[in-house]
């Protein structure tokens, strides 16, 4: 039987992580601060990072009657190749959070079903399926890059890390159409698993993808199938590129 190996869970660097984020996961970017920062070594090799942060709203925990530091959202998993199943890897680096913040009682992440995603990870965590977030828009601007709806504005001005930074207007852009994502929840205590218990769904059904488990999620875990919006984006990017 092969050997397992040596699994370490510590503090991560800020270095590590946008190492991690640019070179491990699809998106290629770090997720907006204030994060947490959790490393992931295998026989002393780092292989990646989880990141949790407050999520992209400020009022992510308010639909359970939780502040800001009562919930987090598990933002970012960046891995390279790796043996340890991915659901055993969040699992340790969670109670590793739980251990240094005491006052958390949920975290809550989701599944881009534009990248392929069901949750299978949190599926195998056990984790409470709460069903869609609504679906959005990305806009694909006249460099031919894509950007989050909160990343342009008519006003060509949006607020970023307490300063007015210029972006580009709405109108300037191409609205692709986004699906919503899959919503996990995780409760960590008794509490607060009886208050989201009623929230419980079906979990979705796994989408055609390869499997993620001992294999490298930088390659394989984000595989898309939304064929028909893939070539929205495309034909998007080749719009905003012409001359025309």
């Amino acid at each position: 039987m092969p050997v397992k190996p040596e699994l370490k869970i510590d503090w991560a660097s800020h270095d590590a992580a946008k190492y991690a984020c640019l070179n491990f996961h699809y998106s290629k970017a770090v997720p907006m601060p204030p994060l947490v920062k959790i490393g992931v070594w295998e026989d002393k090799k780092f292989i990646g990072v989880v990141l949790f942060s407050r999520g992209a709203s400020p009022m992510l925990g308010a639909a359970y009657g939780l502040t800001q530091t009562e919930c987090c959202e598990l933002t970012r998993v960046a891995l390279t190749k790796h043996a340890t199943p991915v659901s055993k890897i969040i699992s340790i680096a969670i109670k590793f959070l739980k251990k240094n913040n005491k006052g958390l009682k949920l975290i809550v992440s989701f599944a881009d079903q534009m990248q392929g995603h069901h949750g299978g990870i949190y599926q195998a965590g056990g984790w409470i399926y709460s069903g869609t977030s609504n679906e959005s828009f990305e806009y694909i601007g006249p460099n031919g890059k894509k950007y989050l709806q909160r990343q342009v504005a008519e006003s060509g001005l949006v607020k970023q890390f307490g300063k007015a930074t210029k972006v580009f207007k709405k109108s300037e852009c191409i609205a692709v159409p986004v699906l919503g994502k899959h919503r996990y929840l995780l409760p960590l205590d008794k509490d607060m698993s009886a208050k989201i218990a009623p929230l419980a769904k079906p979990y979705p059904k796994r989408v055609k993808q390869a499997m993620v488990d001992s294999l490298d999620t930088a390659a394989v875990h984000h595989r898309p199938t939304r064929s028909s919006l893939t070539e929205t984006v495309k034909n998007a990017v080749i719009k905003a590129n012409s001359p025309l």
